[in-house]
């Protein structure tokens, strides 16, 4: 359990309180109800004044507390509701994420979190060795500073839906490393006090530890699966929710005896159900449980602040205050930038993360009990480092808001030089309004140029956009035609004429550029053709679903390419083999979370009103001017939904497809509820659509009311 309140400050004498409270009430009832008042009326409170509900449920705590009117004194009763409140949080947010976007992350999780670890404790030690201090406390009080609270940073993301955004993903992947790293912290701390320990406990403990997540993350994917199945095929919400429930707190206790934390195990916990298509039916049953104890957590934070003592040591608090967030503030932004993300997100991530975790009540608890205080100046350090704490913890969300201006200013700067190189670089040597149904080459790496070669080799118009100053000239003295800017931004995509372009082309950037790319120029852009080259198979998922029409991973392709070759050295037939090579990359797609190749398949009572289209099939269509004279509108699309998109979406059905000829859209004709086809065009003013109907091939353009 969490000692959270094992150095709560002496609690003043409230007689009025017994008097107020003198029917005979269970000791424990008179707490827990004033307990909950006061986090509902502060909150609600807090909430009018338009401040976030944590910064009510600490202000609740720190009014309540011992420091404060002195209502709350049962330390055990709030300890426990705070732990449950740090499991419940854990287990919910794990819920939500999953093993492919853990796996995703794991970059982020091992060098950039070990390198804020790291980073942190080396430069707090130094600092403090500066002025005299044994190195053994230094290295102990950059351990505490390290670690950033996982239940409040969590939660302020998930209330804000940012916990998958590019600072959402950084300040997740530090923070599962720290709740890692306290497992080796606990175990260093007696040894930095001289307290006993070898380096084989600690090899053992460590060992124990990952073969327990190691268990976990297997039964993930054989167990709890159908395991969920069973429970659910109950239809008893008692007995669902009881085995959510059980499998929350079992997990978070077996990785505890592992010396894992347990908001660590908890977030395991919550891996295994997400696995489960069952996973959305647990979230919303445990979440009014989450939102209860979550809330216990907070004001038990809260409680711990000895407001005395904060003020008759207001200048020593606010000196740790300042060197901390500094301190966070460089490590966090150092490592996220080391790891190549822009200055905007690590600007963001360092904000949000600039406060101490709750689990450095438990190592500094740990440290005092082999003679290890912060700072080493005993009773006064710790007194100064849990005000400082709880303070940096209320004042988390205005500088996660902070964070957020502060990065939004910097994107915009960097919008602003984005323009004046891409009119800077018009104004010296290129002007691309000549260019019509060209190719987009965003980025000049070793992928793009043979793009480029080849292009030119077969005389198709492209043009080049990239940051690299060295990549930009190359391709000058290689006479392509560039623009030096972000392919990022708006303005350099117009610039290059994405509106006029037929295919854009990402083949060299990290997924999360490629993601960013390839949002805006489909936002952009609609009915251009997207094409991204990504390192891994995991990476295809979210190209797709920003908008990339083909996303293809060297390792799929490399794979493809020698089991081609291995399948001719024993005589396969040709045709055989590239069959089954684009088999693969469609199941490839499909694994990917494409929704484009898994729509349901028609049932034998629907198989008129639910036809379903083949999307490899590429369409195009011949348009007399002097029939219509929209034919400029026209190119050769392939299907972007197997059925009518919006249909497919609102599960509905439809009785005949239309296929936009300019963008590729899916709809529903006019004999359909809901002629979605025609509102493509007259939303989109996309004029002609095509027959998708088996055996037909005619045309309609909408604007000249013609059969083409």
């Amino acid at each position: 359990m969490i000692p959270l309140l094992e150095t709560l400050p002496p609690t003043p004498s409230s007689p009025w309180l017994s008097v107020l409270f003198a029917a005979a009430a269970p000791p424990f009832l008179t707490e827990a109800v004033l307990f909950l008042v006061a986090g509902a009326v502060i909150a609600f409170l807090c909430h009018r004044l338009g401040l976030v509900p944590i910064v009510g449920f600490l202000a609740a705590g720190v009014l309540i507390g011992p420091g404060g009117l002195g209502l709350v004194k049962d330390r055990e009763l709030i300890d426990g509701a705070a732990e449950l409140g740090v499991i419940l949080l854990l287990f919910t947010i794990g819920i939500e994420f999953s093993l492919e976007k853990l796996a995703s992350i794991k970059r982020l999780i091992f060098v950039g979190g070990g390198l804020q670890v790291g980073l942190t404790t080396a430069i707090t030690a130094s600092c403090l060795m500066a002025f005299g201090v044994d190195w053994k406390v230094g290295i102990f009080t950059g351990f505490l500073v390290s670690l950033s609270s996982t239940a409040i940073v969590l939660k302020l993301l998930g209330d804000r839906g940012e916990t998958n955004t590019e600072p959402g993903k950084v300040a997740l992947g530090f923070l599962i490393f720290q709740d890692l790293g306290i497992i080796v912290m606990v175990l260093l701390v007696p040894m930095l006090g001289g307290g006993g320990g070898s380096a084989g406990e600690l090899l053992m403990a460590l060992g124990k530890a990952t073969a327990l997540i190691v268990v976990v993350l297997v039964v993930a994917r054989r167990l709890m699966p159908p395991l969920l199945e069973r429970v659910a095929a109950t239809c008893s919400p008692e007995i669902f929710l009881l085995s959510v429930v059980a499998l929350c707190f079992g997990t978070a206790w077996l990785t505890s005896l592992a010396g894992v934390s347990v908001s660590l195990g908890a977030f395991l916990a919550g891996l295994m159900v997400s696995e489960s298509r069952f996973s959305h039916h647990a979230f919303t049953e445990i979440m009014p449980l989450q939102i209860l104890f979550s809330a216990a957590f907070f004001l038990s934070v809260g409680l711990l602040l000895d407001v005395g003592f904060l003020m008759s040591n207001l200048g020593l608090v606010l000196g740790a205050i300042a060197a901390v967030l500094v301190i966070k503030l460089v490590t966090t932004g150092v490592s996220a930038l080391v790891l190549g993300y822009p200055l905007p997100t690590a600007l963001a991530s360092a904000f949000i993360l600039a406060q101490v975790g709750e689990f450095s009540f438990v190592l500094e608890r740990a440290g005092r009990e082999v003679g290890l205080f912060p700072a080493g100046t005993e009773s006064v350090g710790s007194q100064t480092f849990i005000a400082a704490t709880v303070v940096l913890m209320v004042l988390t969300p205005p500088l996660g808001q902070l964070g957020r201006w502060l990065a939004s200013r910097c994107e915009g700067k960097r919008e602003e030089v984005a323009r004046a190189k891409a009119a800077e670089g018009a104004e010296e040597d290129h002007d691309f309004s000549d260019l019509s149904d060209h190719v987009v080459l965003a980025g000049y790496g070793d992928a793009a140029r043979r793009l480029a070669s080849a292009l030119r080799r077969f005389d198709v118009p492209f043009v080049i956009t990239t940051l690299s100053p060295e990549g930009a000239t190359q391709a000058d003295g290689e006479g392509y035609r560039v623009l030096r800017g972000d392919a990022s931004k708006t303005a350099i995509l117009q610039e290059v004429g994405l509106d006029r372009a037929r295919m854009l082309v990402i083949a060299d950037d990290q997924p999360v550029i490629a993601h960013r790319i390839t949002a805006v120029a489909r936002s952009l852009a609609p009915s251009v053709r997207i094409a991204v080259r990504t390192r891994a198979p995991e990476d295809l998922q979210e190209l797709i679903h920003a908008g990339a029409d083909l996303a293809v991973s060297d390792e799929l392709e490399s794979t493809l390419e020698l089991c081609s070759d291995l399948l001719r050295s024993y005589g396969a037939d040709g045709t055989a083999i590239d069959d089954y090579a684009g088999d693969a990359r469609r199941s490839a797609a499909r694994s990917s979370g494409d929704p484009r190749p898994t729509a349901p398949r028609p049932t034998a009572s629907s198989i008129r009103a639910q036809r379903y289209v083949d999307l490899d099939r590429s369409h195009t269509l011949d348009v007399d001017p002097a029939v219509c004279g929209h034919g400029n509108k026209v190119r050769e699309v392939s299907p972007r939904t197997a059925g009518c998109e919006e249909c497919l979406a609102n599960g509905e059905e439809w009785v005949h497809l239309r296929m936009c000829m300019t963008c590729g859209h899916v709809g529903c004709c006019d004999d359909s509820p809901h002629q979605h086809a025609r509102a493509h065009w007259e939303s989109h003013g996309h004029p002609i659509m095509k027959s998708l109907e088996p055996g037909e091939s005619w045309g309609w353009c909408f604007e000249d009311e013609v059969e083409l």
